[in-house]
């Protein structure tokens, strides 16, 4: 696709994931309520979308209940600030492995694979405006865990986003996963619009150079709207790169705890940073409102 800056922008805020950072700051938050409401201070400081990953309030491990996804989705939708929610349905595709002599039986510590409608039944139930489509499987990390995501069940799931009325957001790591994306819109299991994240700096995806960034927006066809961020270090350099690339922008606590070196943020800060570099550059931040109406959404 041209290169042209993007004028009219709009945030997503991640705002919670489902690594194993709830210990590494006290502001990743765990229960449906403290998600709910780190959400709605994102929405309040410029966010149009947040993205939320449900955590067992006990441990702050990943979870895939579905009451927990029902508890986060009402309170953010009885909320007193409009935002367009976003959850995830990458959860059910771990498998790790036992060990490189003896691979097999899989380590049941960290497994966790479920068939196509149970990874989709929080969608079904909570009718979000957007979800998550992984699209593609992947070494992730170290050790041996592998991101799984087969042509099959991201087929399944895609017909059953689309199904549901909900918005495919297609996340992609690498550039297989773009070009599996476009076989599942040529395929009519993803309609348009067509939503993508641009996941970079994710071992071992694409890294987050900007040569193989570009590599990764020029194979995204031009009636795409798509956004894209890095995690770590460079994650709050990513607002500016994804915007002049013409993107929009994605922050928050599952890609980065840092306002600056050594200093923890809170989601709502790292929208407000984002806002700045936004501004900054001349581009205007739009609301959700503008969101659904480019995304043809349907408010729930």
């Amino acid at each position: 696709m041209p290169l042209t800056m993007n004028r009219d922008v709009f945030i997503t805020c991640a705002v919670t994931g489902s690594g194993d950072t709830a210990g590494k700051s006290p502001h990743v938050p765990r229960s449906p309520k403290d998600i709910a409401a780190s959400a709605i201070d994102a929405a309040k400081a410029g966010a149009a979308v947040v993205h939320c990953h449900v955590r067992d309030p006990e441990t702050g491990a990943a979870s895939r209940r579905n009451d927990l996804y029902k508890e986060v989705t009402d309170l953010i939708r009885s909320a007193d600030v409009d935002v367009v929610l976003n959850l995830t349905a990458g959860m059910g595709g771990d498998m790790i492995f036992g060990n490189v002599e003896q691979p097999l039986p899989l380590n049941p510590n960290g497994t966790d694979m479920a068939g196509a409608t149970e990874r989709v039944s929080h969608v079904a139930e909570c009718l979000p405006e957007i979800c998550t489509l992984d699209c593609g499987t992947m070494n992730f990390s170290l050790g041996d865990y592998v991101m799984t995501n087969t042509p099959s069940m991201l087929r399944a799931m895609a017909k059953m986003m689309t199904d549901l009325g909900v918005r495919p957001e297609i996340e992609a790591f690498d550039t297989g996963h773009l070009w599996f994306a476009k076989q599942l819109v040529e395929e009519g299991l993803i309609e348009d619009p067509v939503l993508i994240q641009l996941c970079m700096g994710i071992p071992w995806g694409a890294p987050d150079d900007l040569n193989t960034f570009m590599a990764m927006v020029n194979n995204v066809p031009a009636n795409w709207t798509f956004s894209a961020f890095s995690i770590g270090r460079n994650a709050l350099a990513y607002p500016a790169a994804s915007v002049l690339a013409g993107g929009n922008v994605r922050v928050g606590l599952e890609d980065n705890l840092y306002l600056s070196k050594g200093v923890l943020a809170t989601n709502a800060q790292l929208v407000e940073k984002a806002v700045t570099v936004i501004e900054g550059m001349g581009a205007r931040i739009i609301g959700p409102a503008e969101v659904r109406e480019k995304l043809k959404l349907t408010k729930r």
